[in-house]
């Protein structure tokens, strides 16, 4: 099985995909209340929790996480966010290998999506797309939504997970049929 990892502070989305590409677990998990997760030790705490349990219950045999940003955008994370989500994304990785014994690849966003066939027009929003994809065409994929009609906390994130173990099992196989 894949995992695939939208690694970030606040919420990390988590999906895991058999070798046919079936869902076996997409999840968002969420580090953002201050009274539980007061600093990033805290927060690598959760993942390390969440990510037992995972390599408790499933045999994960690759690992692909999203690279963080490594440029600026108008109105994009300052330098000081940038920098806390590079280090959490190093602990985790760390945690990764220490709990499966895997080093993790990695791929960056617009990487991913290439490989899933996701194409984001200029102007328009990528988190968007990705879930309107998604939703498009994984069946057992569901969003849920605010009362607003916008999806709640998390559900891009899953949805940006599913992207990188999509994208991870689309490599691994081209890999596998290669040699």
């Amino acid at each position: 099985m894949i995992l695939g990892l939208d690694v970030s502070t606040s919420i990390t989305g988590a999906t895991i995909l058999d070798k046919k590409g079936n869902i076996v677990l997409c999840q968002a998990w969420d580090l953002r209340n201050k009274k539980n997760y007061k600093d990033v030790i805290d927060k690598a705490e959760a993942m390390k929790s969440n990510l037992l349990d995972v390599c408790l219950k499933h045999d994960i045999k690759e690992i692909y996480i999203e690279k963080p940003f490594m440029f600026f955008n108008s109105g994009g994370s300052s330098a000081k966010t940038m920098s806390i989500l590079q280090n959490f994304n190093g602990i985790v990785s760390w945690l990764v290998f220490q709990q499966f014994g895997v080093k993790p690849k990695y791929l960056t966003a617009s990487e991913a999506r290439k490989l899933c066939g996701i194409k984001v027009p200029k102007g328009t929003k990528a988190k968007e797309k990705v879930i309107e994809f998604v939703l498009d065409t994984v069946p057992d994929f569901g969003v849920e939504y605010t009362k607003f009609g916008n999806p709640r906390p998390g559900e891009a994130d899953r949805a940006d997970s599913w992207v990188i173990a999509k994208a991870g099992l689309n490599e691994w196989k081209e890999k596998s049929s290669k040699s």
